[in-house]
């Protein structure tokens, strides 16, 4: 295969736009959005597939990312679409794409229309530290957060009186306290409360997971830590960073693996610090990062944004 020839034909979706360019048929009372992420061994004829596949059904491409890294055998893409549901019909849709998976032996190929299927159903594990689950309660609570959360988890016990709880409580959302010990995670029952689940988010959860749990859950886990650079390991990062004068602080957002803190990252963000910040203003500016970076970690994945790449990496759209 022409490398460089692949390549140009590769950027093609992202130049023209699919149908940009030209004027939709489709009646604007009943446009509907759709995104698909494919995945396969890379070949000549996906791109088209793809984009006919959508067109014959009187769909409209509004825009897709395509991802051919080179001297790699496989294909990456994300499209987004509109289309009318009365002439494609959810059902056709879904196998419409499964023919084009088993056509090109595609290792991932997934449909989402935010319209009509389910919103994704979340568990939130927290510690102490709620300045996270603050924010996505909040970002679920203004619609900004296209998940359900349907229960928070965590080892630290609140007060009827403070604001998490009362804010689950108006909301009915439940709230778990499981007590954990270093012989004891309560495992087993986070299982069990978390079963009905699409993923779950670890707030600043201050428990590390075990292989059986992971294993036994068996879905995407995303966590927040912090990327104060250089790194400082142990109780209060913040406060030995700011005492060792670091000029750049961050926070990474990625999937639990059973290796602490080195899974596959899906976002990072980083600002700059200086000797005019004290150590309120340090951490607060840490803790805004680890909000945006979580909120933007999760935002993708619901996207259809992230793809694993290799062993240890992540295609994010």
């Amino acid at each position: 295969m022409n490398l460089t020839r692949r390549r140009v034909s590769s950027r093609i979706p992202q130049v023209f736009g699919f149908g940009r360019f030209f004027k939709s048929s489709l009646d604007p009372s009943s446009i509907t959005h759709g995104v698909h992420v494919f995945q396969c061994p890379d070949s000549v004829g996906i791109v088209a597939k793809l984009s006919d596949c959508i067109a014959s059904r009187g769909g409209n491409i509004l825009g897709a990312d395509i991802f051919v890294p080179q001297n790699k055998n496989v294909f990456y893409s994300r499209s987004e679409f509109i289309f009318d549901p009365v002439k494609w019909p959810r059902v056709q849709m879904d196998e419409d794409f499964l023919r084009i998976s088993k056509m090109f032996d595609a290792t991932r190929s997934v449909v989402r229309v935010p319209k009509l299927d389910p919103k994704f159903k979340i568990a939130v594990i927290a510690s102490k530290q709620e300045h996270c689950l603050i924010d996505l309660l909040h970002s679920w609570q203004d619609g900004r957060l296209p998940v359900d959360i349907t229960r928070v988890i965590s080892n630290h016990d609140r007060g009827p009186d403070t604001h998490v709880i009362r804010f689950l409580e108006r909301n009915g959302i439940p709230y778990h306290y499981l007590h954990t010990t270093k012989e004891n995670k309560r495992e087993e029952e986070i299982l069990d409360l978390v079963q009905n689940t699409d993923f779950l988010v670890l707030a600043r959860y201050m428990q590390i997971l075990s292989g059986k749990f992971l294993q036994s859950y068996g879905k995407d886990i995303i966590n927040i830590h912090h990327g104060l650079l250089p790194s400082f390991k142990g109780g209060n990062p913040s406060k030995q960073a700011f005492d060792a004068g670091v000029k750049l602080i961050g926070a990474t957002s990625h999937f639990v693996t059973e290796e602490l803190d080195a899974g596959p990252i899906i976002e990072q963000m980083v600002e700059r610090v200086s000797h005019r910040d004290n150590i309120q203003s340090f951490v607060r500016k840490s803790e805004n990062l680890e909000k945006q970076c979580l909120a933007k970690a999760i935002k993708s994945y619901c996207e259809l944004r992230v793809l694993p790449y290799e062993e240890n990496k992540t295609v994010v759209f």
